[in-house]
């Protein structure tokens, strides 16, 4: 784990001189921005007068700024990481102008507002554009933006759960026979997020090459329906309208979650030279020359009976015993709670738990690290997430603004 005193040492990483303008809200483009300052970019999120209403979701760490000190809650800390916060009020004429004088020496503005938004501002990306040919302007919306394909659904607000059902995934996560799950990370925002990072990054080396930028549209329905490449191919080769597996899979076995005395395991032995070294580490090799058994095909077509033959030696054991058998051997893992993360001698190697200052808080806290390593060039966890325009002299300084217009906007903001 990163000791929190050592965070102003670490490097810039390989984004370091690419300024972005983040307008984000909520998850998905407060998560796109964060993995662009992590590793390394200028990441310059404009907030409101009073700041982001999500500064104001807990939880909060004892002694943490609350709602009433302005709010610093986990949920904005968790994302907003590595970034400066400036704060400019979009709804007058000088918090416009201000933005559209930073777009002239960004390389990238993102947001996630619905669509219209911006252009009933006078921010539209054709006026933006015009302003810095280079500029990459990326949008991260429900149902996409009409640039790019104006859906009937344009005007839907959408939030994590909306994405994970209609994108598909729902239909295909939760017990067999039983109801839809929602997945339990906000997949339904980050991969969008994830997605529209490649975007950016395209469009950012497509602009350093050619001198000219263009507008990233990410639909979020869009991004959850293209990592459910399965079902897709599944309808579409054999009319198979997949449904729900539980934690196994249609075409492996054994493939998902058994229980375990202490929890549950995971273990996926579609491979057969896999299986026969799991029957053998089990104590019971003659599975991989039964012929019920012997290939994953088989086994698929008899899943019920492997899945009661691998649930019969999983139940009788503890997660670490298994470990001792398993580990190392075949595709294993104990699904681990938070506190066993928080342990995990590869979570700590990994650099994956990550200590921060909190503003109040009686000692750091710690939060996701980035999961991209590089050797050179690594991303990393430089700063907490700002104050309520922490930064606002800073910035408007940096990008020419003189003594007076910092004042006056700077005042507009606390009004």
């Amino acid at each position: 784990m990163t000791a929190a005193a050592s965070l102003q040492g670490l490097p810039a990483g390989a984004l370091v001189g690419l300024t972005v303008l983040d307008l984000t809200t909520m998850l998905a483009g407060p998560f796109a921005t964060m993995l662009l300052a992590d590793h390394g970019a200028r990441v310059i999120k404009i907030e409101p007068p009073g700041g982001e209403s999500t500064r104001l979701i807990g939880p909060h760490p004892p002694g943490g700024l609350k709602m009433e000190d302005g709010g610093y809650g986990a949920y904005f800390a968790s994302t907003n990481r590595n970034k400066e916060s400036l704060i400019l009020d979009l709804k007058t004429e000088a918090g416009k102008d201000a933005l559209r004088r930073l777009v002239d020496q960004s390389d990238v503005l993102i947001e996630n507002f619905r669509a219209g938004v911006m252009e009933r501002l006078g921010l539209s990306y054709e006026s933006l554009i015009a302003r810095n040919p280079k500029l990459v302007y990326a949008s991260i919306r429900g149902f996409g933006d009409p640039r790019t394909g104006k859906s009937p659904l344009v005007d839907w607000p959408a939030y994590d759960v909306v994405s994970q059902a209609m994108g598909g995934i729902m239909a295909i996560t939760g017990e067999k026979g039983g109801p839809p799950t929602k997945i339990g990370p906000g997949v339904g925002d980050i991969v969008p997020a994830m997605q529209s990072v490649i975007g950016i990054l395209a469009a950012v080396w497509h602009a350093q090459r050619t001198g000219r930028g263009q507008f990233v549209d990410v639909g979020m329905v869009d991004a959850v329906l293209s990592v459910c490449e399965r079902m897709i191919y599944q309808y579409s080769y054999i009319g198979d309208v997949a449904g729900r597996e539980g934690s196994g899979h249609p075409l492996l076995c054994p493939y998902g979650i058994f229980p375990a005395k202490d929890g549950f395991v995971a273990l996926g032995i579609p491979k057969d030279d896999f299986f026969a070294l799991f029957a053998k580490l089990i104590g019971q090799p003659a599975l991989a020359t039964d012929p019920r058994y012997a290939r994953n095909a088989d086994r698929a077509a008899r899943r019920d009976e492997v899945d009661a033959i691998v649930t019969a030696w999983t139940s009788a054991r503890t997660k670490a015993e298994m470990a001792e058998v398993l580990g190392g051997q075949v595709p294993f893992g104990p699904i681990q709670t938070a506190d066993e993360i928080f342990s995990s001698s590869h979570m700590a190697v990994r650099e994956m738990l990550i200590e921060v200052e909190h503003p109040g808080a009686e000692k750091p806290v710690v939060l996701a690290g980035p999961a991209i390593k590089m050797d050179r060039t690594p991303a990393s966890v430089r700063h907490r997430a700002p104050l309520v325009g922490e930064h606002s002299r800073r910035v408007l300084g940096d990008f020419g603004f003189e003594e007076g217009e910092i004042d006056r906007l700077v005042a507009d903001a606390q009004r």
